[in-house]
């Protein structure tokens, strides 16, 4: 009886017992974790183009990181404006704007001839990214039952691999096709140029998706929209259900029913910023600290400035998506069962042991003809160890921080709350990236080692701020 019991209602039944539409809510989450894809490949696909960016825009180290970093600082301006624009227009049609720059983005950057125009495209691709990783995974928690939103959010991150393995899979196959990333292919342009305009493809199958699905019922009771909305919850959760869907959602906003602000971030009595602010603050912030984009940003880099060729250190940025997106399968099988809380403290330990491997093996590192060179021995070890990370971040940290974010704050500050932690994420983001050539060519062990000691902090901070929001009703969020 007790495993009755705790099994919980069925996939295709709510935590009432009615029974949803699994159908309908299939198709529109996956919709949504199309923008997971945009999202995942206009960050990776930067990932192999380096050598094609210094030798077209005569840059150096310092270039080479404000290049690639370029479009963080649009991912938290774009997060932030998202955040607060969903309260005004709709989680949907914020995610149509985001689709459309996307493929100004990618038309932009593949055409690019200076250093500034590239910047300024990327920057705009970042305001579609920033706003894609902090929309579709709230709508997708805005979506979907309670007891399995844990698994249908964490599809957003399996999105975002494939989109980075999608990404270093093209990067790949146009490399190797036309012999290396800088070498001549369609048309005579350098094969880099075309990882870019690449992203068109999915860039418009994103747009035209988009169109099919309805705006979030949450945000159309926020504004007064209750008949539409109950239309929407009744063919998501079953006939009946929406009217009393309505008035859940109509209690959980504020008692004065005054539109979401950044105010509603402050305690009313202290004027502090309330405590839940600071979770996600802190599950947004270390998120990066721990070094994950280092990964798919510079991999191809690092893994040659230790010994390896262009061509072999495509397949293992390759390797690290397919192991990736293993990880996050085994999240979504056990995160509506064991929860997001433990995940994350599995994902930290992990990680600090990892990392800390990385650090031990980067300061054997011996210097070859101006070049770093690990033993062969270490070199196996570093590889483990790194891929081993990657499973460890996307076991845990990778799926379970947006979740978390999509779901943890009460309706009334969701937009203004994934805002704030949005563009926190993408500062951080930024920081990390933009730093990591100049840290690197300093002492690539302290930069390991900074990853590492953020890892093993973040475990404690998990165990004192974090609350565990598995199978509560979004309408029950506290802040």
């Amino acid at each position: 009886m007790a495993s009755v019991i705790n099994a919980g209602p069925s996939p295709g039944m709510s935590a009432d017992g009615a029974k949803v539409n699994m159908a309908f809510i299939a198709a529109i989450v996956a919709v949504a974790t199309i923008g997971g894809f945009m999202f995942g490949y206009d960050s990776g696909v930067i990932n192999g183009t380096q050598e094609g960016l210094e030798k077209a825009f005569s840059l150096s180290k310092l270039g080479t990181g404000l290049n690639v970093g370029a479009i963080l600082i649009g991912c938290a301006f774009g997060a932030f404006a998202a955040g607060r624009l969903a309260d005004v227009w709709g989680r949907r049609t914020v995610m149509i704007i985001a689709s459309l720059l996307f493929l100004v983005s990618a038309l932009g950057t593949g055409a690019s001839h200076t250093s500034m125009v590239f910047i300024a495209f990327r920057l705009l691709g970042g305001l579609g990214v920033g706003a894609a990783s902090v929309l579709c995974p709230v709508y997708i928690s805005e979506v979907t039952p309670a007891n399995i939103r844990g698994r249908l959010s964490s599809v957003q991150q399996i999105m975002i691999i494939t989109g980075l393995t999608g990404a270093f899979v093209a990067n790949y196959i146009l490399a190797h096709t036309a012999g290396s990333s800088t070498a001549p292919f369609w048309l005579g342009l350098p094969a880099w140029r075309w990882m870019f305009w690449m992203q068109t493809i999915p860039a418009g199958v994103f747009f035209f998706s988009l169109l099919a699905i309805p705006e979030s019922p949450r945000y159309l009771v926020a504004k007064g929209k209750e008949a539409e909305a109950e239309k929407i919850l009744s063919r998501l959760f079953g006939a009946g259900q929406g009217a009393g869907k309505v008035a859940e959602i109509r209690a959980s906003l504020a008692s004065d029913h005054h539109k979401p602000k950044l105010s509603d971030l402050l305690d009313p009595t202290t004027r502090k910023v309330r405590l839940i602010v600071w979770a996600g603050l802190v599950l947004a912030v270390f998120q990066q600290l721990v070094g994950i984009n280092i990964v798919f940003y510079y991999g191809s880099v690092l893994w040659q400035s230790v010994g390896f060729t262009e061509d072999d250190s495509l397949k293992i940025n390759i390797l690290s998506g397919a192991l990736s997106i293993l990880a996050c399968l085994a999240t979504i099988a056990v995160i509506d069962k064991i929860g997001r809380k433990p995940l994350l403290l599995i994902g930290s330990a992990g990680m600090a042991v990892t990392l800390g491997i990385l650090t031990w093996c980067f300061s054997t590192a011996t210097t070859v003809n101006g070049a770093l060179h690990l033993a062969d021995n270490t070199g196996v070890i570093a590889l483990f160890a790194a891929n081993a990370y990657v499973v460890f971040f996307n076991l845990s940290w990778g799926p379970v921080m947006w979740v978390m974010l999509g779901e943890m704050f009460p309706n009334q500050m969701r937009g203004s709350a994934l805002a704030v932690a949005g563009f926190a994420q993408w500062i951080a983001n930024f920081a990390i990236s933009v730093s990591f050539p100049s840290m690197a060519a300093r002492s690539l062990p302290m930069t390991y080692g900074f990853y590492a000691l953020s890892a093993l902090v973040s475990f404690f901070l998990v165990q004192k701020l974090v609350q565990e929001t598995r199978g509560k009703e979004l309408e029950a969020m506290e802040g």
